[in-house]
């Protein structure tokens, strides 16, 4: 077998020249410090995409769009493919963890401050890669066509009609209509098996890219150490291993999930039925579903929804330009204020999902 492997590995050698990209990975190191375990999530996430597109792949064989046939594919799926009740597990909880990891990577970041100088595009690449993620969770929600999905895809809509100017266009654009339809539901498709995937993967590739030549970032209390006093380990094969142990134990804690936790089917959605009673959105929009049923009705001149909803984009657009107004970590000292908004963000969401989810 090692014989085998030796003649592969020559053989490819020969055409790709693996050895410089050995090379390459030996001469790279990963800081080592208190906080290095918050590294590892930007890899879980990685892989949890990478089951992601397995596992769509396979249903994709399987799956048939359109207001009369998706329920009916599902089902066949869960009940008449072998192991396909499995995958389609296995895709939904990877889906959520997706997001779980990415938002954990997220404010890893923030926390240690990784996105200043000259890590900027970097930050900006993983947030944008967070919206895709959310979109990517959205997008799909829809395409089992039950009644939850069908009532939760109505809901998140309405709220992105409420936008001024460009609220209603946006809304007859993502419906395919005034109402969710087939149209609907085939859009939704597209963008969830073609458009979404394609730009994760361009936007993918240019932040490992920008990983890659900048390093991993050394926390700001640690800056003031030498080089050579900075404890470090071989980003290959030492971090590269440990990476892919934990994607083992991540891997195993998807199949107990989906073998113990199956995600149900639930009913066909027909539009000519009332919502069900406590309908919700997904967990990670939970937060903000949750805060705008707490928002007056009106506020000064202003319609509350329409507030709420321009406080979470500006909210948004401050979190993920704070590389640039965050100049004190850009200049290597810690700001507390910094520090403080983003433990109330986190105490905010945290909270405001909980109090959704139990409500």
């Amino acid at each position: 077998m090692s014989k085998f492997i030796a003649i592969m590995y020559q053989w490819l050698e020969e055409r790709f020249h693996l050895s410089k990209a050995v090379e390459f990975m030996n001469k790279k190191y990963v800081p080592v410090h208190r906080h290095s375990v918050w590294y590892y999530f930007g890899g879980v996430s990685l892989f949890l995409f990478i089951v992601q597109v397995i596992t769509g792949i396979l249903l994709l064989m399987y799956y048939k769009s359109g207001e009369d046939q998706a329920f009916e594919s599902i089902h066949f799926i869960m009940s008449k493919v072998q192991f396909g009740w499995l995958i389609r597990s296995i895709h939904s909880w990877a889906a959520n963890l997706f997001i779980l990891a990415i938002m954990i990577h997220m404010f890893s970041v923030y926390f240690e401050r990784a996105y200043r100088k000259p890590r900027e595009l970097t930050w900006l690449s993983g947030m944008l890669m967070l919206f895709i993620a959310m979109t990517f969770g959205f997008s799909g929600y829809l395409l089992p066509w039950n009644e939850v999905s069908y009532f939760a895809t109505k809901v998140g809509t309405d709220i992105a009609g409420v936008i001024p100017v460009i609220g209603e266009p946006m809304l007859i654009f993502l419906r395919g209509g005034e109402d969710v339809t087939g149209a609907t539901l085939s859009r939704f498709f597209g963008l969830h098996v073609a458009i979404l995937p394609v730009a994760f993967s361009l936007i993918l590739g240019i932040h490992l890219l920008f990983v890659q030549v900048q390093g991993m970032s050394t926390p700001i209390h640690m800056q003031h150490l030498k080089e050579s006093e900075i404890k470090k380990m071989p980003f290959f094969p030492n971090f590269v291993l440990r990476d892919l142990l934990l994607w083992l134990i991540v891997l195993n804690i998807l199949a107990i999930l989906a073998v113990f936790f199956p995600w149900e089917l639930g009913n066909k959605a027909d539009p000519f039925l009332p919502a069900p009673a406590g309908i919700k959105p997904e967990w990670y929009f939970l937060f903000m579903f949750q805060t705008l049923k707490y928002i007056p009705g009106h506020i000064l001149f202003i319609d509350g929804e329409l507030f709420g909803i321009l406080m979470f984009g500006v909210g948004g657009l401050l979190w993920m330009m704070v590389p640039f107004w965050d100049r004190e970590s850009s200049q290597g000292k810690i700001n507390k204020k910094v520090s403080y908004f983003g433990l109330f963000i986190v105490a905010f969401i945290i909270t405001l999902t909980i109090i959704g989810w139990l409500a």
